[in-house]
């Protein structure tokens, strides 16, 4: 449905102080964002007891007015006995009129408080008993004031872009991403625009809910409630008067109209509308609709090369997905870094603009069996299916780029997994699904678990596992209880210990080994203990021996906090490692150094410049080289406008360990800007062409050189920091 924060942008990406305000409280994902929340007050959902079945719904969007009107008819099933049916809906938008399937019309109640409308039903609904209702509402979509999720845009109408997320709940929803439903959506918008929605568009035909009229008075049941249009807290600010709404509403000019059916539940609820070029891309069997607007139509065609080379890797390995049709589409820059829906790859402009970001893509390409075709059952499921969505991406970095990039992505979601480690695993559905903790634990923790899974029972029966997942659950919800089933089924044991382990536990080892090496006559002897703190702990671990000859490897089941093992060498062991391949997630003091680089990246997108700085200055104690440490404090200055202390701090990011490499070319860069702000261009230039010479075009760094060596850098408010 949404990522926040893919690993490239959290990496380097300097976000002004107008973003920062934008995406306060929404950085992932995946691990960014969930280093300094934790104490933020999170609500426990009520039980949902509306399971909505279907949707037909009829939306016009007039972009030059930033105006959206709607009639959804809503078909739903009581999971317990009912008299209120309550669903979520964007607060900007305002029911004007809710009826039941006959046409009578009902009380309204808005509480924007949790963006939630209330309708009182003329009857009890039993349990299992399905009603239709249908909402007329419209509404102004401009800013994130009245998002669902407090300073992020989820749905938004105007030009050249509107965007309806799923997430944004444009259209009355309940059970957000766990709820299944199959939909119709007939879009009407100006001639000229493009709607891309899951699967491919129809001919339009007539409305689908046409407009009902009220049965007389007379034949109202007894004891009906009375025609009410709203009821409740004061409307959305600036709300128009009717009469304006109804000219907003209407389209003046010439206007296209686009149906979308989606006839397998899932989560088909995203529209993405713009003047969008189609470059289709052929796969195999697969053909890859690529939507972007004239200025990246070149990136086109290889991104629909990757999204499909991508789709037929995630098919070989799991199995056919719910659906071969696949649009890859632009989003704009001022939601979130990528979308996902049935049938919908969506990334943002500045992804597409920059080097190819085959990551970010494969993550929205794997949401199509993680995500579309299987769900979580729960929102304390959901780690399931957005971890393997991340842990799927991992395994394709691995296959495309070899073990070593397949090994910084693990390291990152090693940070992420351990970003708050207070709170369980199973207790995720606490949490609000916008709530950087429940982000970085349901990306990065969910993805260790899989990936520490697959070392536990080994490559074949991993795969085993994940096909037998896509085969027995598609089109249907996943829980906890039978990922287990379905491992003990696949692997022939109980394995009750190790999920226990890992979801209902917090924190991760953290390692020592002390041994001692003894000759013997057939090489040499190597005796030793694997102490850690956790006295519950329980994984195989592996042990690799560096030798004067050949390099040997050794499993060690660890239980407790002391573990023996001994180990026979031909050669003399000159370094023993513990678990070298990072197949279990275990703490050190490399990763709490990250963990404070990551809470100080995460204050300071929340604006929070003095206690960045602190995190920061706490990375530096740990690691008085790191890179990446002095990198991000001299973004502060410069975002301060401090630029001697930013230029020294740069100059000691490029003295420091190199790592990750990228810091090189951007503090050549970022020096390059404070010598033009200074009036120093010669200075400036020298600092370009160093850039240019590292050969690291890591975010479009290059291009950014290349452009200030013909002009000089001038600082704007968008150019206030990356």
């Amino acid at each position: 449905m949404f990522r926040l924060q893919p690993p490239e942008f959290r990496a380097h990406k300097r976000i002004s102080p107008q973003r920062c305000r934008l995406l306060a409280l929404t950085v992932l994902v995946c691990v960014l964002a969930a280093l300094t929340l934790g104490a933020q007050t999170t609500r426990i959902p009520e039980r949902n007891r509306v399971q909505v079945d279907n949707y037909r719904i009829d939306v016009t969007l007039n972009p030059a007015r930033h105006y959206l009107a709607a009639r959804a008819e809503v078909k739903f099933t009581a999971a317990d006995d009912l008299n209120i049916a309550v669903f979520e809906l964007h607060n900007a938008l305002r029911p004007t009129k809710v009826t039941d399937a006959q046409g009578h019309p009902l009380q309204v109640e808005r509480v924007s408080q949790d963006s939630t409308v209330r309708v009182p039903l003329a009857n009890t609904l039993a349990k299992g008993e399905s009603t239709t209702l249908i909402f007329d509402y419209q509404g102004e979509l401009v800013s994130a004031d009245d998002s669902p999720v407090a300073g992020l845009k989820l749905a938004s109408v105007g030009d050249p872009y509107s965007y309806l997320l799923y997430a944004g709940r444009w259209f009355p929803v309940s059970g957000f991403g766990t709820n299944r439903f199959t939909s119709t959506i007939r879009v009407t918008v100006p001639q000229g625009y493009t709607v891309v929605g899951s699967g491919p568009a129809t001919p339009a035909g007539p409305p689908l809910v046409p407009e009902t009229s009220a049965p007389p008075a007379a034949a109202s049941a007894k004891g009906r409630p009375s025609a009410q249009p709203h009821r409740g807290p004061a409307l959305p600010r600036h709300a128009p008067p009717a009469a304006a709404e109804n000219a907003s509403a209407k389209l003046t000019g010439p206007s296209s109209s686009f149906t979308f059916t989606w006839d397998k539940p899932s989560f088909p609820g995203t529209l993405i509308i713009g003047k969008f070029d189609e470059t289709t891309v052929t796969a195999g069997a697969l053909s890859v609709h690529v939507f972007f607007p004239s200025n990246h139509k070149q990136q086109a065609r290889p991104y629909g090369e990757a999204a499909g080379k991508e789709f037929n890797y995630f098919s070989t390995t799991y199995g056919p997905p719910m659906s071969t049709y696949l649009s890859v589409v632009e989003l704009p820059d001022d939601t979130v870094p990528a979308a996902w829906a049935p049938g919908i790859a969506a990334i943002s402009g500045r992804a597409v603009s920059g080097k190819m970001n085959y990551r970010l893509l494969a993550n929205m390409v794997a949401h199509q069996w993680w995500g579309v075709a299987i769900s979580p059952a729960t929102r304390s499921d959901w780690w399931i299916t957005d971890g393997l969505s991340r842990y799927s991406e991992a395994q394709y970095v691995d296959y495309v780029a070899g073990k070593g990039a397949e090994e910084d992505a693990l390291k990152e979601m090693s940070v992420g997994a351990l970003a708050y480690d207070s709170v369980p695993l199973s207790r995720l559905g606490t949490l609000d699904p916008f709530d950087p903790v429940f982000q970085s634990m349901a990306t990065d923790k969910g993805a260790m678990i899989f990936h520490m899974f697959r070392w536990v029972v080994g490559d074949q029966n991993y795969d085993k596992l994940v096909r037998s997942l896509v085969q027995q659950f598609q089109g249907k919800p996943l829980n906890v209880d039978g990922v287990e089933r379905a491992a003990e089924q696949v692997c022939g044991e109980k394995l009750n210990w190790f999920f226990s382990q890992w979801l209902d536990s917090t924190g991760a080892p953290e390692f020592k080994n002390k041994y001692t090496i003894y000759r013997t006559n057939k090489g040499f002897r190597v005796v030793g203990e694997i102490q850690q703190d956790l006295d519950l702990f329980r994984m195989p671990v592996e042990l690799k021996v560096e030798t004067d000859g050949k390099t040997e490897t050794k499993k060690v089941e660890v239980v407790g906090t002391n573990s023996a093992y001994a180990l026979e060498t031909f050669g003399q062991p000159r370094r023993i490692v513990i678990d070298p391949d990072n197949y279990v997630l275990k703490n050190s003091a490399d990763l709490r150094m990250r963990s404070s680089i990551l809470r100080g990246q995460q204050l300071v997108q929340q604006g929070n410049l003095a206690e960045a700085l602190r995190e920061f200055q706490k990375a530096l104690e740990m690691d008085k080289t790191s890179s990446l440490a002095h990198y991000r404090i001299a973004e502060v200055f410069f975002q301060q406008r401090n630029y001697q202390a930013a230029a020294n701090s740069y100059r000691e990011s490029l003295n420091g360990d190199g790592e990750p490499r990228w810091t090189e070319v951007w503090c050549h860069l970022q020096l390059g800007k404070i010598f033009d702000i200074t009036g120093q261009r010669e200075r400036a230039v020298n600092e370009y062409r160093q850039a240019i010479q590292t050969n690291d075009n890591t975010q479009g760094a290059l291009d950014e050189a290349r452009k200030y060596l013909q002009a000089p850098f001038t600082r704007t408010k968008e150019a206030n920091g990356m």
